[in-house]
Formats: structure tokens, sequence, C-alpha cells
């Protein structure tokens, strides 16, 4: 306990010393560990960042990065989006919540540039407040485990009323995860390693397997395996032993029951098992578990049917593809947030169940059908040049912890639709914006001046 005390501090006296040099380092630090928090807290964090960065303006010019300008464009899309819109009432309810597309990259242009060591510091303190919140959940689930004796407390989340997962639904345990991640590969890709940076690591990579979310447990595990491969600078004997010590892991992660059932597949027909999150929980005995083909193929459905977390997302694929060919909304999409009125539609035309938590209710889960769907070809575009301008400047970078990140996106998009959750648009745009402004072109101060 006394050495963890001792890291946090060193990393925190870092922190105060960096923040001396750009007095936005401690307010950006803020708005990155109160994500997690009451919407409430960050909503106050991304105030006092903006402050910060408006008082920073008058002792620096600021300057315009031009990827810094791309979810500015998307966010202006978003606000034109509503004069279209089939439901212009939820439209603009919904721009309150994307905001920090436009807000963040605005003030992050205005404030003074982070130097790359600064920017080390900041992910560095990140990651640490990522461990202590993984401790604190833990501890809460031993806690919880001996009052109620229900093992469901160290896995995944419950629901909004019922409780009794790993972490609360609100937090959602796909989202809490990919924060986590980022944090596991800061441990996990720095050159030397303390004993504590071990046990930091290996915390969250335990944590990250409770949260039992298959689709970044696997891109963390596929993570894990490029750096082995292509970043680390170890021998190839090394390498060798760290794919048997990993492959060890993960067999043990996925012989525990409830993480094994997670991950069994659902390709053979009328399977209950999924690859990816299931969006209808608590299903009684004797559904009919709709296969992938039967989402795709099927004329219609029964209340009795049950969509796994894949085969839903493959029925989602398919009205989307409907939509399209129906619907006049290539270029322009429904409007922000406007696409439930057609989902619920369809649900009723397929015949899907409809009961409380029902499918009629549920977003597409993709993030890149979602865009297109609301924003049309436009927005699709320019969230896909994002993505891989992310990706092309973590690969130049040689930054693991920012290809990490950069992969981390594409891969959760494909399974979320993550910007249209606030502590998803805000972690994405925070880090996007951190990531991508420009260090590379920043010429650090050397040691003795």
């Amino acid at each position: 306990m006394e050495n963890i005390y001792n890291s946090l501090k060193n990393a925190f006296q870092n922190l105060i010393k960096e923040n001396k040099e750009n007095k936005t380092l401690i307010p950006f630090f803020l708005l990155l560990v109160t994500i997690p928090f009451p919407f409430a807290v960050n909503n106050i964090a991304l105030g006092i960042f903006i402050i910060s960065a408006i008082i920073n303006f008058k002792k620096h010019q600021g300057s315009v990065t031009k990827l810094l300008v791309l979810p500015i464009i998307l966010y202006l899309l978003m606000v034109v989006s509503c004069i279209w819109s089939i439901d212009k009432n939820e439209s603009f309810k919904a721009l309150s919540k994307e905001i920090p597309l436009l807000l963040i990259p605005v003030f992050f242009m205005l404030k003074k540039p982070f130097t790359k060591n600064q920017k080390k510091r900041i992910i560095e303190f990140y990651s640490h407040s990522m461990v202590l919140l993984a401790i604190f959940f833990l501890i809460r689930a031993v806690v919880r485990y001996f009052i109620s004796n229900d093992s469901r407390v160290f896995f995944y989340h419950g629901e909004d009323y019922v409780d009794y997962g790993l972490v609360p639904k609100l937090l959602n345990a796909i989202h809490v995860s990919v924060f986590v991640a980022v944090a596991f590969f800061y441990f996990f890709s720095k050159e030397k390693k303390s004993f504590l940076d071990k046990a930091f690591a290996l915390i969250l990579f335990g944590f990250l397997l409770l949260l039992s979310s298959k689709n970044i447990v696997i891109t963390v595990v596929l993570l894990v395996l490029i750096y082995i491969f292509f970043f680390s600078k170890s021998g190839y004997r090394m390498r060798l032993r760290n794919i048997i010590v990993l492959g060890l892991i993960v067999a043990l992660g996925l012989s525990i029951g409830k993480i094994k059932q997670r991950f069994e597949v659902e390709f053979s027909s009328n399977t209950k098992r999924s690859l990816s999150a299931d969006v209808v929980n608590g299903i009684p005995q004797g559904v009919h578990y709709v296969s992938i083909k039967e989402a795709w193929t099927n004329e219609t459905f029964t209340p009795n049917d049950y969509f796994p977390g894949t085969a839903f997302r493959v029925y989602q694929l398919r009205i989307f593809k409907e939509f399209l060919s129906e619907n006049n909304i290539f270029f322009t999409g429904f409007g922000l947030n406007a696409s439930y009125p057609m989902i619920y539609n369809k649900a009723v035309f397929y015949n899907l169940y409809m009961g409380n938590d029902g499918y009629q209710d549920k977003n597409f889960h993709n993030q890149y059908i979602q865009i297109f769907a609301e924003l049309g070809v436009f927005g699709f575009l320019i969230i896909i040049i994002m993505l891989i301008y992310n990706l092309k400047n973590a690969i130049k970078s040689k930054d693991f912890v920012f290809f990490a990140f950069a992969f981390l996106m594409i891969s959760l998009f494909l399974t979320e639709s993550f910007l249209w959750r606030q502590r998803g648009v805000v972690f994405f745009t925070a880090f996007y914006c951190l990531f991508n402004s420009g260090y590379l072109h920043i010429k650090e101060p050397k040691q003795n001046e």
C-alpha cells in the first residue's frame, strides 16, 4: 500500500510540475479523469478546462490544427441536420449531449499546445486514476458479494432497476472497458516496468476480463500480440515466452464460468451465445434464439424470438439497408438522433418483442451505421477520415498508447454507438485532440535549458 501511495504521489508531483509550464494541463486531466463520474461533475470539469483555455489564450496565441477541425465540422453537420430531421425535438435535445465535439477541439486549439512530455504526464496520471477506479469497483464487488452472496457482482453490469453487476448500468461495462484498456496499455507498453507497473497492468487486465466485454477483450489481446511482434524491443525468445504466458492467462480467463459463457460463439443455428454484447437481458426460458442467418433473412419474427448480440446487430444492419432503399437518406440521413421512430416502425413491421426494454427502443449499436442513418454519407465520411488519420498518426508517432486508442475506437465503433453517449463523445474527442494535436511537430526543450 505504501508503494502505491508513493507511486501516486510521484505521478501527482510530476503533474504539478508540468502544469507550471502549461496552466491547462491539470484542467484537461480533470476532464479525462471525471469521465466515469456523474455527468454534472464531468460538465464542471469541461467548464474548468474551457475557462483555463480562455485565460491561457491571452498569454499564447492559438493555432488551427486541421485534424481538430474535423470534429467541429461533424458537430456543425449535426446542427444543420436539425433542419431536415424527421424528429426535430429529439435532434435539438441531442445537440447539448454532442457539444463536446465542438467545445473540446475549439478550446484545445486556443490554449498553449502540450509538449510531448506533458502529454505523457497526462496519460500517466490518467492511467493511475483508472487503477484506483478498478480497485474501487473490485472492493465494492467483494463487499456486495458478502452481503448478497450473488456472484453476478463480479461481472459485467446490471440493469437500471437492479444493480447487480461489477459496474452500474449507467456506466456501461463496455465503455468502462475502453477507459481501462487505454490505461492498461500505458503500463503494459512501458519499456522499463517497475513491480508496481506490472501489478497495475495485471489489475487492469483482470478487471477487463471481469467486465466481460468480448469485443474489447479480444481487441486488447490482439493489441498485446501486435505490441509483442511489432513494438516491443525484446528478443524473439522473450516474445515467444510472452506469447506463451499471455496464452495461459487468456486460457485461464476463458475457463472461468461466466466469462467463458460470454465468449461462446453463436455462428451455429439458434445458439444463445453471442460474440457481441446482448441488448436485452433477463430473457425467460423457452424463447427461440435467432441465428445470424435468420436475423438477415426471416420475413417476420415473433415476440418469443430472442436476438443474441451479434444476431441483433445483423438485424440492425439489415434494416439500415432497407432504410437506404426505402427512404431518400443517402445524403442527409434522418437527422441527429432521429432514427428511433424508424427503428420502432421496423420492430412493429417484423413483429419483434416490444415489452419493457424491448427491441423497439434500441439504437444501431454500430457507430458507422448510426452516423450514416442520421447524418448521411457526409457524416459517415467525416468519421472515417478522422479514424484513418488517427490511426495513421498513431503509427507515425510510434506511441503504442496512441495506437491502442486508435485501434480500440475502430473496433468499438463496430458494436457500439459510442459517440451517441455523453461519456463516449467526451472520451473520444478529448483523446483524439490530445493525441492528434501536434507534439510530433513541437520541438522539446533540452534538459539543460
